[in-house]
């Protein structure tokens, strides 16, 4: 996380606001096409989680090697997309600099590799993380930081195109990576030695899921990359630039979660595949409370001192940069909640009326932000439509997954979203009263305090007024046995 911040910095100033601008607005339209890759992506984790829940080998050979042949077919499928549809909008009716027009064409067909190399590499992922070796994840993980580094060396360093080196050397480090996964799965997992198997009702089922998977992805990436093109189309390639950052910063905290969850849904989808019901839904309680309260623990003091951290950070941050990372961030909090939901409405399978309505609701992003744009000029107008609608999704899943694994909704509200509501509240208030009551003259102290303040009133007050008895036993269990 600290890496992916201080590498952002660099490129900015590496590359200038208009060249990380167009890199943003770019990679987002090529970003449009990974709709396809994420629902089956999701379908993969999924299907391959629930067989070894179920304990069936034979079938997990099958489905690996099933995923692996629709996961080319896809990545050939963007490849004619991205170079018919998606080339004709980028070099066409983007509001990028004329003079820009050779590196926008180098770094359009760097991320197109990129994002098939992604593709390709999807079941080698899904079967490290079904398999839980969450280790091998984390040390790719920091190999791929190690390559950040790198490559903001070699940009520093040579004197050519910044823009087209970038591009280049992130698509060198994808395909590193991709070898790496795939290396590593080879040798480590039987299942994952292909052999060309058809099954068609295998194949039916995983492009079922994956069609109607394929409608909420649509929604998801549409509103996040459409989101960014409404900025270029209404104020131009800075405010990409300022977008660019906020995804950089969400991102890097979203991450963080991220992996705490990643090391969750296999357990929440093996579970549903032993008829563990119990354990299933106590999983999406724990999940759920554990992800946000982990999500404001990092969140909070970069809100809090979002200003001075992005000066500090950028030097010069464009203009909206501070209020889209807010407002990003707060809906990244509502979205940890909603993470573990959507792997429960996924280990049961039945997701079509489920996407149907959650991927609406989440297209009317982009429309309902296009008329209140035309009206008042003001970007933030997308991240409070988002947030707002983000909401509403979250109780429709809730309300989804009652029919689906029955789900107890009033123990889920009161358990997990009234302890979360109270407890932000009161984490709030206390954070105001410091503020109110203590005035640091010097700025760098100010971070400092202030952020180690909020830090230890948001771990005491979690533990206090977040977690139930049994979950405090369980925490301080854990920390007594790993100091020990």
């Amino acid at each position: 996380m600290g890496v992916s911040l201080y590498t952002s910095r660099v490129v900015l100033d590496t590359l200038g606001f208009q060249d990380y601008g167009v890199y943003s607005v770019v990679g987002g339209v090529v970003g449009l096409f990974s709709f396809f890759h994420m629902a089956m992506s999701s379908a993969t984790q999924r299907f391959l989680s629930f067989e070894i829940g179920a304990n069936n080998f034979d079938q997990l050979k099958k489905t690996f090697n099933a995923v692996v042949n629709i996961h080319f077919g896809i990545a050939i499928l963007v490849l004619i997309l991205a170079e018919t549809v998606g080339l004709w909008f980028v070099m066409n009716k983007l509001n990028v600099p004329d003079n820009r027009m050779d590196a926008i064409h180098w770094v359009y067909q760097s991320s197109v590799l990129s994002l098939m190399l992604g593709i390709i590499q999807v079941p080698y992922n899904s079967l490290i993380i079904a398999r839980e070796r969450m280790n091998v994840y984390a040390y790719i993980s920091i190999l791929e930081v190690f390559f950040k580094l790198l490559i903001l060396y070699i940009l520093v360093m040579f004197d050519v195109d910044k823009l087209k080196l970038y591009a280049v050397l992130i698509f060198m480090a994808s395909l590193v990576v991709r070898i790496i996964y795939q290396i590593y799965c080879k040798v480590q997992f039987a299942e994952s030695r292909y052999k060309l198997y058809f099954d068609k009702k295998l194949y039916k089922e995983l492009l079922s899921f994956t069609g109607w998977n394929l409608f909420g992805n649509v929604a998801a990436i549409a509103r996040g990359q459409g989101s960014n093109i409404l900025l270029n189309l209404f104020f131009g390639a800075v405010l990409n630039a300022a977008y660019g950052i906020t995804l950089t910063v969400s991102g890097a905290v979203r991450t963080f979660v991220g992996n705490f969850q990643m090391a969750m849904n296999p357990q929440i989808i093996k579970t549903y595949a032993a008829g563990d019901k119990e354990q299933c839904l106590k999983l999406i309680f724990q999940s759920s409370k554990f992800s946000f309260f982990l999500m404001f623990l990092l969140a909070s003091p970069i809100i809090y001192n979002v200003d001075f951290i992005l000066k500090l950070w950028l030097k010069n941050p464009p203009k909206y940069t501070s209020l889209f990372v807010v407002l990003s961030l707060v809906n990244v909090l509502i979205d940890t909640i909603s993470g573990p939901l959507i792997i429960g409405a996924q280990a049961s399978g039945k997701i079509k009326w489920y996407q149907i309505t959650i991927g609406s609701l989440i297209l009317l992003c982009l429309p309902i932000s296009y008329v209140f744009l035309q009206f008042y000029k003001l970007p933030e107008i997308i991240f409070i439509v988002i947030i707002i609608l983000n909401v509403i999704s979250l109780f429709l899943r809730i309300f989804f997954l009652r029919k689906l694994i029955s789900l107890p909704i009033i123990p889920f509200i009161k358990n997990v979203l009234l302890k979360i509501i109270f407890t932000s509240l009161t984490l709030v208030f206390l954070i105001y009263l410091f503020n109110k009551l203590f005035t640091i003259q010097n700025p760098i102290y100010e971070l400092v305090i202030k952020s180690a303040y909020i830090t230890i009133i948001n771990i005491a007050t979690i533990t206090v007024i977040g977690l139930n008895k049994n979950e405090r036993h369980f925490i301080l269990s854990f920390i007594k046995k790993r100091i020990n």
